[in-house]
């Protein structure tokens, strides 16, 4: 099968049942992500000599196999649905943020010298640094040039979606650079409103509010409705992000996948930190503690515990929970009543509430 037909295919499996999406986000998620992922990939080409695909394009497919739970891609049909769209017409734009997706983690793991994702050893230990770096600039590359390609999508749609894809990729790379270099430079007079000004650029607009706003925009959604989805995902993006940081110092390591208590290890400036870091009395054993680069287990304990006793852990997570209980309410009183509509509220607990 070619790339096209193979595209249909996974289309017409995925549209016939998505159109009477489940009750629940959960298992949104877990009925659709096989399908869409196996949409996702047949944007990504072949090359014109067999070693181009042995040292880039295989790379990176194998890797985006192994692709999660394609909440993105997904968020952006359930938007359009909720507008009254057709979602064939966001397959390729809920494919180019998914592989932007892609892109971002194989970067953000080579910059913070992971070994870990998703349970597998991270693309820069198995590939080698080079290679890794150019597989994600590979899958930077298919975000604007799949919408551009689409055949079905309007010229005047194609525009402004690309325009959003740039937005979007901006704000991540300035959300990134804060993390990097509160990091690199030892700041530990991080805020926890600095946090949340970094976390929203670096997490909130493509996890969030700029799959639901290309969503909406190709499913002729009003302008009312593409920005009170924005903003939806923005509230919702942001809570996902503190709960990605929760579950990194309190999850189980073995169901999240990635390194238990990486963070900490990696000095991150999380919302419990900076919490820390402004109330505890321990501040100074925290700082030693994320300045060492550890990864003893005593002490990422340690650290944990000094988190827990000045009700760091349980104000971030007191705060993901507060923002998405007011972003649904808002979104119920913007959007007109619809199963997509509900599936998007569930969205906001499950992000909450996730194990992993």
């Amino acid at each position: 099968m070619t790339a096209a037909e193979l595209r249909n295919a996974s289309m017409e499996q995925l549209f016939e049942a998505i159109e009477n999406p489940p009750t629940t986000f959960e298992e949104y998620l877990d009925s659709y992500a096989g399908v869409v992922g196996e949409l996702v990939n047949t944007y990504i080409p072949r090359g014109t000599h067999a070693d181009m695909d042995k040292y880039l394009y295989d790379p990176l497919f194998s890797y985006s196999q192994n692709g999660g739970k394609r909440h993105r891609p997904l968020i952006c049909f359930a938007s359009c649905l909720a507008v009254g769209g057709d979602v064939r017409l966001a397959v390729s734009a809920a494919s180019a943020i998914e592989h932007f997706h892609t892109a971002a983690l194989i970067h953000d793991d080579i910059a913070d010298e992971a070994t870990l994702r998703r349970g597998e050893p991270c693309l820069h230990l198995t590939q080698g640094l080079g290679i890794a770096i150019n597989a994600g600039d590979l899958a930077l590359s298919l975000v604007n040039g799949s919408v551009i390609k689409d055949p079905v999508l309007s010229d005047s749609v194609k525009v402004r979606v690309v325009g959003e894809l740039i937005e979007m990729t901006r704000r991540t790379v300035e959300g990134q650079a804060l993390d990097l270099g509160w990091a690199r430079d030892e700041r530990y007079d991080i805020t926890p409103e600095d946090y949340l000004v970094m976390a929203t650029h670096k997490t909130a607009h493509y996890s969030g509010a700029v799959p639901l706003a290309i969503g909406a925009i190709i499913g002729g959604g009003s302008e009312a409705e593409i920005e009170a989805l924005r903003n939806y995902g923005l509230d919702t993006g942001l809570a996902f992000q503190i709960q990605d940081d929760l579950l990194n110092i309190e999850g189980d390591a073995d169901v999240v996948g990635k390194d238990y208590c990486s963070d900490i290890t990696e000095g991150k400036r999380t919302l419990m930190v900076v919490h820390a870091l402004q109330n505890s009395p321990k501040r100074e054993r925290l700082i030693e503690i994320l300045s060492a680069k550890t990864t003893d287990k005593d002490l990422l304990a340690e650290a944990v515990g000094i988190m827990r006793e000045s009700g760091s852990v349980e104000y971030a997570r007191s705060y993901a929970e507060s923002l998405t209980s007011v972003s649904k309410v808002r979104l119920m009183d913007m959007l007109e009543a619809s199963p997509a509509r509900d599936l998007l509220i569930s969205m906001a607990d499950y992000f909450v509430n996730r194990l992993k």
